[in-house]
Order: structure tokens, then sequence, then C-alpha cells
């Protein structure tokens, strides 16, 4: 059964009475050939355990299966879990899990599944609404996973993996690559899905940093740093981070100059060792203050 093509998906729908939600933004793949770019972006070998997010009716479950020591597919809509039974019938692999992946504690899946498992990979066309909670939740919950190869808005995208001193480059760009390495698999446009969206898309490779890139003193304000430093991308530095940690707009330009940044500088020109430093100038500040 070729679960790529428009007249199988038909079928399915039409045998089981399922009607696509809008609301959930389901979109189903139509091309082999970028199915295939995916699985081989993921690297899956016989020892994996794959995750994944939003299987749909199955469509890289079934590649998935035949090449991981284990699938376990995370679906939210129950509709789709009888048609999913149908279409990995043959998979004694596979577990559908009927659950919502923001609610879902990846790591306890993980643990459940895992026994003889050597490595973790992530896979999924995320629903373009909730493309960030869903890779933030992953990244900030320290899932113990290799790389998390995911289909989203080419949009977003172009923002995870953007560099400094790009329009593209902003908060999310800093937040992933502090967690890891971001690189195109391949670009797919919006004629290749049932139904087709408005946007087109970008299959993303997310490699998972065994370490962080830079030391920080405190996290949570590196993080409150880059947010306060973008929260109004057109005024300088010194300006932005007024209000970061309570700080004032002198104490903002004492902050700058201990981390040797120029206060004229905005945050769309700070690569992450620069906003390290600066986070670290802010925690020293702060503790200062106690």
């Amino acid at each position: 059964m070729k679960l790529y093509s428009a007249s199988t998906i038909r079928e399915l729908e039409a045998r089981h009475d399922f009607h696509l939600s809008k609301s959930l933004g389901q979109n189903f793949l139509t091309d082999k050939g970028i199915i295939d770019q995916i699985i081989e972006g993921a690297e899956i070998s016989e020892d994996d355990l794959v995750i994944e997010i939003g299987p749909g009716i199955g469509v890289l479950t079934v590649e998935a299966a035949q090449r991981a020591k284990r699938v376990v597919a995370v679906e939210i809509d129950q509709s789709l879990i009888p048609i999913l039974k149908e279409t990995l019938a043959e998979f004694d692999n596979v577990e559908i899990v009927n659950r919502d992946i923001l609610k879902t504690d990846i790591n306890a899946l993980i643990e459940e599944h895992g026994e003889g498992i050597k490595g973790v990979k992530i896979i999924g066309n995320l629903p373009y609404y909730i493309t960030t909670p869903i890779v933030m939740k992953i990244l900030e919950d320290g899932v113990r996973a290799d790389s998390i190869i995911v289909m989203m808005q080419k949009e977003v995208a172009d923002r995870i993996k953007s560099k400094p001193s790009k329009k593209t480059y902003g908060a999310l760009s800093v937040a992933v690559q502090y967690y890891c390495t971001a690189e195109a698999i391949v670009d797919v446009p919006r004629s290749v899905f049932v139904p087709q969206p408005n946007v087109d898309s970008t299959v993303l490779k997310l490699i998972v940093r065994p370490e962080r890139p830079v030391e920080l003193i405190d996290e949570k304000i590196f993080f409150e740093t880059v947010k306060g430093g973008f929260g109004q991308r057109r005024k300088t530095l010194s300006n932005a981070l007024s209000g970061v940690c309570g700080m004032d707009k002198t104490a903002a330009a004492q902050v700058l100059a201990a981390a040797e940044i120029d206060p004229i500088r905005r945050a769309e020109t700070l690569d992450l060792n620069e906003f390290a430093r600066l986070a670290n100038e802010v925690a020293k500040w702060k503790d200062s203050k106690k």
C-alpha cells in the first residue's frame, strides 16, 4: 500500500470516515522522494528507538519501522488511531500512542520503550501552529535524543538556522542553537501535500550537542537576556536591555561595557558567545545587588 499516494489517502479517509482537521494542522505528504530524504537524514539504525510526532496515516512510520529496533508514534487525533492500526498492522516493533506531545513526558516514553536500544531519533511532520513549542519542549526538557529531524514551515526553519546579522536571526535562533546544531535537509513545496497548505516547508535536522557550547553562570538569565535583547529589535542594546533582571539604562550600559560589547549594537548582531558573555555580566550585576 503506497501511503503517500493521494488515491490511497482518499480511500483510507473514506473507509474510516476520517475527516481532516484544520485545527490540528493536518497535511499528508505525497512525495516518496522527500519521505526518503527525511528517513535518510535521520540515519536510523537497527539499534535505534524512533519517537515520531504526529504520524498521520503512517507514511514515515512505515519507513522508520523497517530500519529501527522500535518506533513509538505519538498521535493526538483519536480518529487516526484505527487508520494507523491498519497501515502499521504488519509491524510488531511499532507502538501507537494516542497523546498530546506537548503534555507527554518524552523521557519517560523513552525509558518505557528504550530497553536494548543504543540511540534515540525524533522525527515528525510538525503542525505549523505549534512547531516552536514542540521543538523548545524537546530541548528544554533535555530529552535524551541524538537528533531531531522534523518538517516545519520554511519561515520557522529559516529562523532556527539563521546566523547573526540576518533579518531571520532572533531569539529562536539563539535558543535552538544553544542546544543543537541545525541544518536543512530539503525544502518542500506546498504542492506535495494533501490538502495543500498555504506555505512551503523545510525538513530540518537538529543534532543535539553533547555539551553546551558556552559556559553560563545562570542559564535562566541567559535566556532572559536574549529575550530582552530581541524584545525591541530596532533598539540598541543599551536601550533594549533596560528592564532585564531589573536593570535600568545606566546598569545596562555598565554591563555592556564589562562584556566589551558596543552599546549601540543591536541584538541581531550578537553571536552565541557574545550573548553568553553578556548574560554572565548580567548575572554578576544581579548578584552584586543582593
